[in-house]
């Protein structure tokens, strides 16, 4: 019945959008609509926004077993190309951002204002700290002189003689998620709750920096947290974005519900069960077979958890 009323707000939706391309009056007019969310009915524009589905509370009394995964959502696997696709042209279809670029835009302008520098949501980031992360500016020596020298360089001089070195939404192809899975014993069901979700890319700071030898120095090719976000406070902005469906360009399916019914491929790579957190790589270290292992092990303790649930 759930997967029937779920296909029926996947039809609406996509009904909706199809009803803006045929009763928009120009290309533009249509453009302007989907840009601002909104569709009309007659002459009427009505908006398209929706409010994400309310998790409901849940009484610590009634979590009868729990778990804290952390996983790795590499978006070069097939079946996570989804989060990573950007499609901002076109009139057939609605346009895409990646699931980074719209955490980014959410996260600059103020609309998400949950946005930390770790996991464990401490310090939180300013826009303009955000961006100090993926960004660095060398001037070259040529420009420190001309600026040592009391004179003021030109536009073209800046230009010439400074690198930008920069993290763009093509370089970010690794996310984290960060969620629980939990036993309800009201309803009996073994549950997941997304909580936090990290955008992994190049570090500028190491960019462009070169060893006595004229080397690059070791570790700029490592990825880094550029920042996380607590997941409750990003829904609203997530149920309103949409994954391109390259199968059925009317039918939308927001990352929201893309991420809460885990429809992604992911490895964990940290677990907590209250004793403690389990970084895999602390101990399990040098040996990726093993690590791929110790993952499928938590995965499955995670199915255990609610097999257990009716051996009671």
């Amino acid at each position: 019945m759930k997967k029937y009323i779920s296909s029926l707000m996947v039809l609406a939706s996509g009904f909706a959008f199809s009803q803006t391309i045929l009763n928009a009056s120009s290309p533009e007019e249509f453009r302007q609509m989907r840009a601002e969310n909104t569709r009309k009915i007659g002459d009427s524009i009505v908006s398209n926004k929706v409010t994400p589905l309310e998790y409901g509370y849940v009484d610590e009394k009634d979590i009868l077993k729990s778990m804290f995964v952390w996983e790795i959502i590499d978006l070069n696997d097939k079946v996570n190309q989804p989060f990573y696709y950007d499609n901002p042209n076109g009139l057939q279809s609605k346009t895409t951002r990646s699931l980074y670029q719209i955490l980014l835009d959410a996260a600059m302008n103020g609309e998400v204002k949950e946005v930390y520098d770790d996991e464990n949501f401490t310090t939180k980031l300013t826009p303009e700290q955000i961006k100090a992360r993926l960004q660095k500016v060398v001037a070259s020596d040529v420009l420190v002189d001309i600026i040592a020298s009391g004179r003021k360089p030109t536009e073209q001089e800046i230009k010439e003689n400074t690198d930008i070195f920069e993290t763009t939404t093509d370089k970010v192809k690794v996310l984290k998620m960060m969620g629980m899975w939990f036993i309800d014993k009201r309803d009996g069901q073994l549950k997941y709750r997304p909580l936090g979700i990290a955008a992994m890319g190049p570090d500028p700071a190491v960019q462009g920096v070169y060893d006595a030898e004229g080397k690059a120095i070791a570790g700029k090719d490592e990825l880094i947290d550029l920042f996380w976000i607590y997941y409750p406070k990003a829904r609203d902005i997530l149920a309103n974005n949409y994954v391109y469906n390259r199968k059925n360009s009317s039918a939308d399916l927001s990352f929201d519900d893309l991420i809460n019914a885990r429809r992604f491929s992911s490895v964990i790579y940290k677990s907590s069960s209250g004793m403690g957190d389990g970084v895999i790589d602390d101990y399990v270290p040098n040996d990726a077979d093993a690590q791929i292992e110790e993952s499928d092990r938590i995965k499955a303790q995670i199915l255990k958890m609610e097999n257990e649930m009716w051996n009671y």
